[in-house]
């Protein structure tokens, strides 16, 4: 059954929880806080949280019939359990699936009578709607998309928070905002958050303030750039490149965000394989709350060849921009060949 954010929304805050969640889409960001409203929403004052919540990574193919007979216990002095299951991937093809088709059985089992003492929830990273485990998902919980934010959805999202902190805004504001945060709702309000404590005691935000505060998007547009490769979005990676060449940024500044986007891959990818835990991975690697799902599914999705691959074509294409290969307009083709040849691939690697 597919529903829309706002009935979700309404769900929660009724409390008239279904007992099986897929949240999906590329908006992780509002996906994650859908997931933890959700959590929340399971439990009462007196509840004992700890006892009965538990989370599983599908990155270990044991791990569902782990999650699915963690939501078949009973809750301990509470009235409901919540097991989270992370990872899931659907994908176009089987190679980089981690909800597989050798969990159906189980699966189809669980979703034909779950126990109504239980919330289990489905984070995606990647649900491909024509394959079977896909349609047996979306038949049998409650599925909710998330996708990215237009400017209009951002406003929205933006006057939101405003108006519920007390803190004044006028639409011209609101609407430079948006655009100065692009797409990045996680940006936008750690933005607005940092204008709303600049805007004490007066508690009125002006276009002068957020043009001192606020840092235009256009200037971390290389960020959207490894963000759309790491998404495995061919088509948006190449129109992210032709705004930073626009924006004036030098080909071998992007060249470095590229290069350093696939040697952190290479590492956090060496390091699922090790079983190190995924809290630790984002610690040790520095990896930003925003950024950490696109990271560890584009980490999953690609093959350590591939990945050991673009490093040495990164170096390579270094290289040729270095000796101006191509003539003047060497560096750009280069950069261009570049990220069309990883576009292809149509995932991170």
């Amino acid at each position: 059954m597919l529903l829309t954010r706002e009935q979700l929304r309404e769900q929660v805050h009724e409390r008239k929880l279904a007992p099986v969640y897929v949240l999906y889409g590329e908006e992780t960001y509002l996906r994650d806080r859908a997931a933890k409203a959700i959590t929340e929403a399971s439990f009462s004052k007196d509840d004992l949280r700890d006892f009965n919540i538990s989370e599983f990574s599908l990155s270990d193919a044991e791990n569902m019939q782990r999650a699915l007979a963690a939501a078949n216990q009973f809750p301990m002095m509470s009235a409901r359990r919540v097991v989270r299951i992370r990872d899931v991937s659907v994908a176009a093809t089987q190679t980089r699936d981690t909800l597989k088709e050798e969990h159906e059985n189980i699966l189809a089992a669980y979703l034909k009578d779950p126990p109504q003492t239980g919330t289990v929830i489905f984070i995606a990273d990647e649900l491909n709607g024509t394959r079977k485990m896909t349609k047996l998902l979306k038949a049998n919980a409650a599925a909710v998309e998330f996708s990215r934010l237009d400017e209009a959805g951002l406003r929205s999202w933006a006057e939101g928070l405003f108006r519920k902190a007390g803190v004044a805004i006028d639409p011209g504001s609101v609407a430079l905002l948006a655009s100065l945060c692009g797409g990045d709702v996680a940006r936008l309000e750690n933005e607005a958050d940092k204008l709303m404590t600049a805007a004490l005691p007066e508690k009125a935000v002006s276009p002068e303030l957020i043009e001192t505060l606020v840092q235009d998007h256009s200037e971390l547009s290389n960020f959207a750039l490894t963000n759309e490769i790491n998404r495995g979005n061919g088509p948006a990676a190449i129109k992210a490149l032709e705004k930073v060449l626009s924006d004036g940024a030098e080909p071998l500044m992007i060249l470095g965000s590229l290069a350093y986007n696939f040697r952190k891959l290479v590492i956090v990818k060496g390091m699922m394989s090790r079983g190190v835990e995924r809290g630790e991975i984002a610690r040790r690697m520095g990896v930003r709350y925003s950024d950490q799902e696109l990271y560890f599914a584009a980490a999953r999705r690609a093959e350590q060849a591939s990945l050991t691959h673009f490093v040495k074509r990164i170096a390579e294409t270094d290289l040729a921009i270095k000796t101006s290969k191509g003539g003047p307009d060497g560096p750009k083709k280069q950069l261009e060949m570049l990220v069309s040849e990883i576009a292809s691939q149509g995932r991170a690697a």
